[in-house]
């Protein structure tokens, strides 16, 4: 009963963060319209922006699926990021809803912040490592691994407060969750943690060497069910991507052993592909198809 209190509390807190409309963005650099929450609150990390995308033909009487995409700051409009890059992942996501290739749905990006390494890296993995392996945060670079906490902030606070203010399908069948490199690794561990929540996961050149590899052993032990859960992999072969073939190949034989098969598992190898978004937003449409299918 406790428990169901503290859920309830931080669910109210949520849904009453804004008081204010959203930014929202249209034009030329942008497909649909993006409203976003800026410095977004939370109870478990750093405040940050949450991108709300909304197809062209968005109509609050309609009901949606939604997509929880990690590194929002880089998913719609390269003229605003560092690097000059984008998924076009609004493009992308409108072109397959117009083939009805997958089903109507909103994309949710939450921005990374300074700490994206502490947030993405999956903890009981870390801690798992720390125990067997005598490891440290230290040892991987970072002060400390906050992602449990990350992982809490989108189920408790932002999950509801979509849920709240946009017309979603709820469920498990139509919430999934994706990233890039570490965003591979903490979207894998989102749907490891909350598989009551997400009922799908894209994890494009999924950072496995982190680590030396102990989110490849987290997975022994702690896989959702291959009966109501999707998971897509991929990874290119240059840059970063290059040193990735060895550990996915190992995380192939856990998804095997795990009973998943070609209805509800993917793994892609691009050769030529390197670690960037160009590379992710050329592949894109793969996963959206396959966790967003109809």
């Amino acid at each position: 009963m406790k428990h169901a209190m503290e859920l309830l509390m931080v669910a109210f807190w949520a849904l009453s963060c804004f008081a204010q409309s959203p930014e929202r963005i249209t034009g030329q650099n942008v497909t649909g319209t993006i409203e976003r929450y800026h410095d977004f609150p939370s109870k478990n990390v750093a405040p940050r922006n949450v991108d709300v995308w909304l197809p062209p033909d968005y109509s609050p009487k309609r009901k949606y699926a939604v997509l929880y995409m990690h590194d929002g700051q880089m998913l719609f409009d390269e003229s605003t990021t560092w690097n000059k890059q984008e998924w076009h992942a609004d493009e992308t996501l409108t072109r397959l809803m117009s083939e009805k290739k997958v089903r109507e749905s909103i994309i949710v990006g939450v921005w990374n912040t300074p700490k994206r390494r502490e947030e993405y890296m999956p903890q009981k993995a870390f801690e798992m490592a720390n125990v067997a392996q005598k490891k440290d945060a230290a040892t991987f670079g970072i002060d400390a691994v906050i992602s449990d906490r990350y992982i809490k902030f989108i189920v408790d606070e932002v999950k509801p407060f979509i849920d709240k203010n946009y017309p979603t399908k709820k469920d498990r069948k139509n919430t999934f969750v994706m990233g890039s490199s570490m965003g591979g690794l903490i979207s894998l561990y989102a749907i490891s943690e909350y598989p009551e929540v997400f009922g799908g996961a894209g994890c494009l050149s999924t950072h496995f060497p982190a680590g030396d590899g102990i989110v490849v052993e987290y997975m022994k032990q702690h896989l959702p069910s291959p009966k109501n859960h999707r998971i897509y992999f991929d990874y290119g072969t240059a840059t970063l991507d290059a040193s990735y073939e060895p550990f996915q190949l190992k995380a192939d034989e856990i998804m095997r052993a795990a009973g998943f098969s070609d209805e509800n598992w993917i793994t892609k190898k691009f050769p030529g592909d390197d670690h960037s978004e160009r590379s992710w937003a050329k592949r894109l449409e793969i996963p959206l198809a396959f966790l967003l299918r109809k």
